[in-house]
């Protein structure tokens, strides 16, 4: 079985620690905002001008003004700040933010990470992604694990343009949480049902097993999608 994208997003909000500046992008990480600890103090940031984003907002009480990336109407906490775009990246490029969780169209062994553009196709620009996986020193890639076709998404090398090299700490996906080190990856978390084994066959680069391999920690109710791949 797999999780759904809300467990994905579930289960890196349970990661992020007290204190942290978190920019998150567009898709699945843009969930986290929902599934944050409520016993903890975290700040996230929206590269078009935001800090201390809250929840989405309900329907009839949007504010105009108060966007995330993927342009939804969002709610703001208390002491929240509003400032310009070039303050936005100048956080980002001044090492300010702790934690950035990306999507990723390929993500290599070694940490290269590609989410901006598939060959071949035309995109209207990278956006922010350059800017997070050079200036952030904490990249968690939330995505699924294969593809709609059914392939890996994690690769020995990116085929992709790349976006940034060996910039990529964690992965989350529906079936794993897998760590990235100097030795190569490391599976840390399969989801529920799935074994190691299972979650190699879905992934080209090589995997280790942690001693302390478990089971992901995940609510019942992002959990039962059946595996396709």
């Amino acid at each position: 079985m797999t999780l759904t994208r809300d467990g994905i997003a579930y289960r890196v909000a349970l990661d992020l620690p007290e204190g942290s500046y978190v920019n998150l992008g567009i898709g699945i990480p843009i969930l986290v905002t929902a599934y944050l600890p409520p016993d903890k103090e975290i700040f996230i940031h929206s590269e078009n001008g935001l800090l201390g984003v809250g929840p989405m907002s309900l329907p009839g009480t949007e504010d105009p003004d108060f966007l995330n990336a993927s342009k939804q109407f969002v709610t703001l906490v208390p002491g929240a700040s509003l400032f310009d775009h070039a303050l936005s990246f100048t956080m980002i490029r001044g090492g300010h933010i702790t934690h950035s969780v990306i999507g990723a169209i390929e993500v290599a062994a070694n940490g290269d990470l590609a989410n901006w553009r598939v060959s071949g196709e035309k995109v209207p620009g990278v956006g922010g992604a350059m800017d997070l996986a050079f200036g952030v020193r904490n990249l968690y890639v939330a995505m699924n694990h294969v593809t709609n076709k059914g392939e890996p998404k994690i690769l020995n090398h990116c085929t992709c343009p790349l976006t940034a090299p060996r910039c990529v700490r964690r992965i989350y996906t529906d079936m794993a949480l897998i760590e990235v080190t100097p030795e190569g990856l490391l599976l840390r978390e399969v989801a529920r049902g799935l074994t190691a084994e299972a979650v190699q066959a879905c992934t080209e680069a090589p995997l280790r097993v942690a001693d302390d391999c478990r089971e992901m920690t995940v609510p019942d109710e992002f959990k039962g999608v059946r595996l396709t791949a």
